[in-house]
Parts: structure tokens; C-alpha cells; sequence
């Protein structure tokens, strides 16, 4: 199964209170809504020269960029948000873009504390990882974390956006899972990435929508997801028309180095599969039920 290229449309159309008896509210079972902690990347070394001169994005230097010393301490603030706003505590699984700044985002964000000696697992991150200047990174008490192509960036033309082969991240980040990411492209090396060719912004955008209903296939309920501003802002762009314009634009404003924003994603299409874990469908033991509106009447025949 691939992510890119798959069509995808999401339409709605916002209507004003006056016309919506339900007044703009949404109703939707729980075991049908997902939460997603959305989490663009700290600062890249290619974040810095691009905002200096934007064909800096061109260099063959900035390939797969890795964080910078400033883009490290904005991981180590959200990590700081994540554990005293509980959110550490709720993440089931962490998704990453296979590409060096995610995943260095990631651990740095959603793992284990520094990996110390005398404990017998694989590390997230090894020590001075992408030349990152920064120590090992525990695998333990934290959720498991797997490699998703589905979430890259802007695919073709821009070198920091050009991932390296998948035998060579696995030495440096031991415990991320890469068995999905090799397997959707069937490939160790990158052949989504293509030097003169630059990805459609709407092929951006129906591959984000492909990768939130790939979503759906996971049991978890609650996940990260670290990517990339490129793909969060076109695919996001597709969702909220429904919504009042206010919320539509809370939806859409672009994503900040290292920002993360908590939405609910609702599948309104069947997509899933999973059954509700806290429901209970009641008459246990058996007897009468009908509605009291329908069963019980006064004397002069009005419902009581």
C-alpha cells in the first residue's frame, strides 16, 4: 500500500446558526473519533538558511537536514509541556516522517528519559545522532514509535527534504519501528524524491488525507504525530469548511517550529472498524422499555 497519489476530497459547507437547528454542534461516537497530537518539527539547520535566501532550499548541503542547537531546545520545551500538561501519559503510539529533524523531534519530544548504562533495551536515538550533539535516548516507559512515509514533507527539489536510506537510520535510531516506511515503498532508498520534479501542492494534500485515513487501520486512540509544515498546511486546508470561519482558521494556521496542536479526528465515512470499548446496549436482565412518552398517559389521554 503506497500513500501517495490516492484521491481524496473532503467537502462540507458551513452553514449559519439561524439555518442550523443543531447550532453548530457535532455529535459523534467515541470509538469513531481518534485524538492526534500534530507536531511540526523543531528548527533545521535548513530552516535557518532558507529564511535567509529561499534557494538555499536547493543546496545539496541542507540534504536531510538535521536540528539545529536552538531547534534541541525547543524539543526540550515541549517535551517539558507534554509531561506537565499529562499528554506523555495518553500517547499510545508516535508516528514519524521518516526524515532526520522528525524523527530527532520525536524522541526528543516522546521518549525516554537519557538512556543510562545497565538498562537492556535499544535506544530511540543513539548518541550524537545526525550529528546532534546530544546524548542517547532511552527507549523505556515511553510508546512505541514507528516510521510513516505517508507524513514526509513537500516531496522532489529541495535537498533538506530528500530522506537517506532506511539501512542507514536504523543503526541511529534503534528502536523506531522503519518496517512500515521500507515496506510502503518497497524500497531502502528514496524514490519518492525526485531532483527536478516538485509534488503538486493537491498530491500533498491527497496523500495527508490518504495517510489520516490510513489512520483508521490503527487500534490506537490517541497518537503523535511528528511531520512537516508543508504537509500539515495543505493537507489541513481540506478539513473545516463546515466548521464556523473562525475554527476553519484555527485549523489552518500554519504550524510554528516545534508546535503541537491536539485535534479529533471523526470518521464520518465508516472507514474504521473498531467497535466502542464503552457502550453498553442495556436491557440486562430483559424486560419492558418502551419510552415513557409513548406507554404512560393521564386519565384524559395525554402523555404524562
Amino acid at each position: 500500500m503506497q500513500f501517495h497519489h490516492i484521491p481524496c476530497s473532503v467537502k462540507a459547507t458551513y452553514r449559519p446558526s439561524g439555518m442550523d437547528v443543531s447550532g453548530g454542534q457535532s455529535v459523534y461516537p467515541l470509538h469513531r473519533c481518534k485524538t492526534i497530537h500534530l507536531v511540526r518539527h523543531a528548527q533545521g539547520i535548513h530552516n535557518v538558511e532558507g529564511e535567509k535566501d529561499h534557494s538555499a532550499y536547493l543546496s545539496r548541503h541542507l540534504f536531510d537536514a538535521h536540528l539545529t542547537s536552538l531547534g534541541w531546545q525547543q524539543v526540550d520545551n515541549l517535551r517539558k509541556h507534554v509531561q506537565t500538561s499529562g499528554i506523555s501519559k495518553k500517547v499510545e503510539l508516535v508516528i514519524t516522517s521518516p526524515l532526520l529533524r522528525c524523527m530527532q523531534t520525536a524522541v526528543g519530544v516522546f521518549g525516554g528519559e537519557d538512556s543510562t548504562d545497565g538498562i537492556d533495551v535499544p535506544p530511540l536515538m543513539v548518541t550524537d545522532a545526525g550529528d546532534s550533539n546530544h546524548p542517547a535516548i532511552s527507549s523505556s516507559n515511553c510508546p512505541p514509535f514507528i516510521a510513516v512515509e505517508g507524513c514526509r514533507e513537500h516531496l522532489g527539489v529541495h535537498w533538506c527534504d530528500k530522506r537517506r536510506s532506511i539501512s542507514e537510520y536504523k543503526p541511529l535510531f534503534p528502536a523506531i519501528d522503519f518496517s512500515l516506511a521500507s515496506t510502503l515503498i518497497e524500497s531502502d532508498d528514496d524514490v519518492l524524491w525526485e531532483a527536478d520534479v516538485r509534488e503538486k501542492i493537491e498530491d500533498v494534500a491527497s496523500r495527508g488525507i490518504a495517510f489520516f485515513k490510513w489512520l483508521w487501520t490503527r487500534k490506537e486512540k490517541e497518537i503523535a504525530i511528528v511531520t512537516h509544515s508543508g504537509l500539515l498546511t495543505h493537507t489541513l486546508a481540506k478539513f473545516g469548511d463546515d466548521c464556523h470561519p473562525d475554527v476553519k482558521s484555527e485549523i489552518c494556521r500554519r504550524f510554528q517550529n516545534c508546535e503541537l496542536r491536539t485535534m479529533v479526528l471523526v470518521d464520518r465515512s465508516m472507514v474504521g472498524s473498531d467497535s466502542s470499548a464503552t457502550d453498553y446496549l442495556g436491557k440486562n436482565p430483559s424486560g419492558e422499555d418502551a419510552p415513557s412518552d409513548v406507554t404512560c398517559t393521564t386519565p384524559d389521554g395525554l402523555p404524562n
